[in-house]
Formats: structure tokens, C-alpha cells, sequence
């Protein structure tokens, strides 16, 4: 996965992720919408409302913590959920 940090603020964070979908999108964009500190979350991936842009661009905005740690935290809660899943169904 390849991710280009497109503008960062304290509270505002644009990164490109190149190679995903809405299916990964939807679950990171979900993920972040739970953690208290985030305000909003969301994707674009509709090149042609983006100027040709192909790849999603993911914006987070914070109400005060750093929107990087918020994506990290959200990542590692996806992680968490697919293991347990797969724990899940491996012992049925």
C-alpha cells in the first residue's frame, strides 16, 4: 500500500492511499467515524469531480489531536477486528 501525504495541518490530514477501493475505504472511513477525537472523515475517488485524480484521497479532520495518530489507531482497530474474525471462523 502506498500512501502520499497530499496536505497536513494540526487538525486536518489529505492522503492519498494508491490501489484501494471503496471496499477498503468504506472499512477505514468507519473505523475513524468511532474514534472520539475525529470530526470527520471521508473519501473521494470519482476522478472526474477531482481533476483526473485515480486513487482515493482520504481527509480527516480532528477536533484536537493529530488526524496521522487517528488513522493509525483506526488501522490498528481494523487489524484487531479482522483477526478476531478470523479467529472466529477458523474455530467454527
Amino acid at each position: 500500500m502506498e500512501l502520499r501525504v497530499i496536505e497536513k495541518t494540526d487538525t486536518e490530514l489529505r492522503i492519498e492511499i494508491a490501489g484501494e477501493d471503496h471496499t477498503f475505504m468504506n472499512v477505514l472511513k468507519g473505523a475513524l467515524l468511532e474514534a472520539d477525537d475525529v470530526a470527520a472523515a471521508t473519501y473521494d475517488m470519482n476522478p472526474e469531480q477531482s481533476g483526473g485524480q485515480t486513487e482515493p484521497v482520504l481527509t480527516v479532520k480532528s477536533e484536537s489531536g493529530d488526524p496521522l495518530d487517528a488513522v493509525e489507531a483506526a488501522a490498528t482497530s481494523i487489524t484487531d477486528r479482522t483477526a478476531a474474525l478470523r479467529d472466529a471462523v477458523t474455530a467454527a
